[in-house]
């Protein structure tokens, strides 16, 4: 190349380098000019059906059935149930709700201390069990109770729990067992990844032989109530008809629960708008007829069940763990002194082991003989006694299968499932960490091949087949191979599963060896809450 060539070929790549700095400059000065904002594109669907919903005029109905306020005029101490929330407003009642999110529903307002809550709740049974099952209060010293628990369960409360069953109310005996293990003996499942969605909360637990993995246990703080509150917020953005409607009225929510449960569903085979009508009869106002025009919004509702910032809950524990209890005095040897025994007992063995293989000096066998065996062996005494237990229980607590785990896979799983403590779990997110924190390769398949949803929270039209694709896309791919088929269980012997383990607990109370968990009300009274370590059969 010749020295003219070359120097066009510099000038041309001179030139290039002068048209990149222009270009660049023009991007810097577009990049400054502010731009108006667009308005956000609002779907042809949404708008037509809010255009529809907009001008939508209420029809009369026949006036003569008018729904009428709950009757005061005795001037009642206390109202239970439906009759609780059609109390009118201008009545000098507070509304109280004893159990909230799964838990008993302790605050700092109005009748939030526990004291106030077990008065609340021994009133509303004392009236259920006087009202509907006919039987006087002076008469359940001839009955037996059993008491369903959360699987992540507050000690002090289930302790306050059975000692009003038990001294206030004056049931004979009590047995205390867990809802999702009751929940397979309703369903008549030996084991089974049990998924509760209720109506404020939703529980997943592991339950094998009987057996609930303590290390599987997740509590969601969403439910069918968030739900319906989505449901609303889409019903607005749809221009609702019944514009009066609100969250903080009582009468409307019951409205709201009850178009969600008839008009949303999770097919995704129904598409584009669809008329539909329903009814208001509220007290003191006529009942009136609303047309109303719906998309998608009957499937995005229930949806937020799998994306659950969809909600807009903020500002509390979004997904609860079982931890250590801290301890009850009246219960002197809890886990932590159980735990503790347990590992004195692993020392003194190995320092056993160790004196046995030293060669002895003669005379000593004999010695030892006389004094039947070696102190460690004989476990006689009270210590013994405390050891023997505390091995025992720790065996329970660590279940069968995770004793055999080396200590760094139980401790991953734990530290795997502490990260996802406080945020927020979609329930198929949820229900694969609750299985991938079973022991086994072979437990987890028991799991994946029988989930079991019970509660209210999920009675949508295909809801079984949406939870079943969801489960099968997010599986693992080392799962897909061995496990046959994925099989979730929304009706188990076609009952309502919102009372399979009201089922499951009646079926407890009828096995044999339910007879040795039963806590007598003479026990209670003697021995307090270690009853419950010694009686109940899950790990205190």
């Amino acid at each position: 190349m010749t020295q003219a060539e070359r120097e066009q070929e510099n000038g041309k790549e001179k030139e290039k380098e002068k048209e990149r700095e222009k270009e660049k400059e023009k991007e810097k000065e577009q990049r400054g000019i502010k731009r108006p904002i667009a308005p956000p594109v609002i779907p042809e669907p949404l708008q037509e059906a809010r255009s529809y919903n907009r001008l939508i005029r209420p029809a009369g109905l026949d006036t003569s059935s008018r729904m009428k306020w709950t009757n005061t005029a005795h001037h009642p101490e206390h109202l239970v149930g439906e009759e609780a929330l059609y109390v009118n407003p201008t009545d000098c009642y507070n509304v109280h709700w004893p159990i909230s999110r799964g838990q008993l529903n302790v605050h700092s307002g109005a009748g939030g201390s526990l004291t106030a809550v077990l008065a609340d709740l021994e009133a509303i049974w004392s009236h259920v069990i006087q009202k509907q099952l006919e039987i006087p209060l002076k008469d359940l010293k001839y009955y037996r109770c059993i008491l369903l628990v959360p699987d992540i369960y507050n000690r002090h409360h289930i302790k306050e729990l059975v000692n009003m069953l038990l001294l206030n109310m004056g049931f004979s005996a009590i047995v205390v067992h867990q809802e999702s293990v009751c929940a397979t003996f309703g369903s008549g499942l030996s084991s089974a990844c049990v998924v509760d969605v209720g109506d404020q909360k939703t529980s997943l637990c592991c339950v094998e032989d009987g057996v609930s993995h303590r290390n599987s246990r997740l509590c969601l703080a969403y439910g069918g109530a968030d739900v319906t509150r989505c449901f609303f917020w889409l019903l607005q953005r749809a221009g609702f008809p019944y514009r009066e409607c609100q969250l903080s009225n009582r009468v409307d929510c019951i409205l709201l629960q009850q178009l969600k449960e008839t008009f949303c569903h999770l097919d995704q085979d129904i598409s584009g708008l669809q008329d539909h009508e329903f009814r208001t009869r509220f007290p003191e106002s006529p009942a009136l007829l609303y047309q109303v025009r719906l998309g998608d919004e009957k499937l995005q509702a229930p949806m937020a069940l799998f994306y659950p910032t969809t909600f807009g809950i903020v500002g509390q524990k979004m997904t609860s763990l079982q931890h250590r209890s801290q301890g009850d005095p009246e219960d002197p040897h809890d886990e932590h002194y159980l735990l503790g025994t347990q590992s004195k007992q692993d020392q003194s063995s190995k320092a056993s082991a160790e004196r046995k293989s030293l060669p002895k000096p003669p005379g000593f066998e004999g010695e030892l003989s006389s004094q039947g065996g070696d102190p460690s062996e004989r476990g006689g005494g009270a210590h013994g006694q405390d050891v023997e237990l505390g091995h025992s229980q720790n065996d329970c607590l660590m279940g069968g299968a995770e004793m055999e785990e080396p200590p760094s896979a139980l401790l991953s799983r734990k530290t795997a499932m502490t990260q996802f403590e406080g945020k927020a779990l979609g329930l198929d997110k949820a229900i694969l960490h609750s299985i991938d924190c079973c022991a086994s390769d072979e437990t987890k398949r028991k799991m994946y091949s029988s989930i079991l949803v019970v509660g209210g929270g999920l009675l949508f039209h295909r809801a079984q087949e949406f939870l079943q694709h969801r489960i099968l896309n997010k599986m693992p791919p080392s799962f897909r191979r061995v496990v046959e088929s994925v099989e979730v269980i929304t009706r188990p012997k076609d009952m309502d599963p919102r009372l399979i383990s009201w089922k499951g607990g009646a079926v407890l109370a009828c096995l044999d060896t339910t007879q040795e968990m039963w806590i007598h009300q003479r026990e209670w009274q003697r021995f307090g809450v270690r009853m419950l370590r010694e009686r109940a059969a899950f790990v205190w």
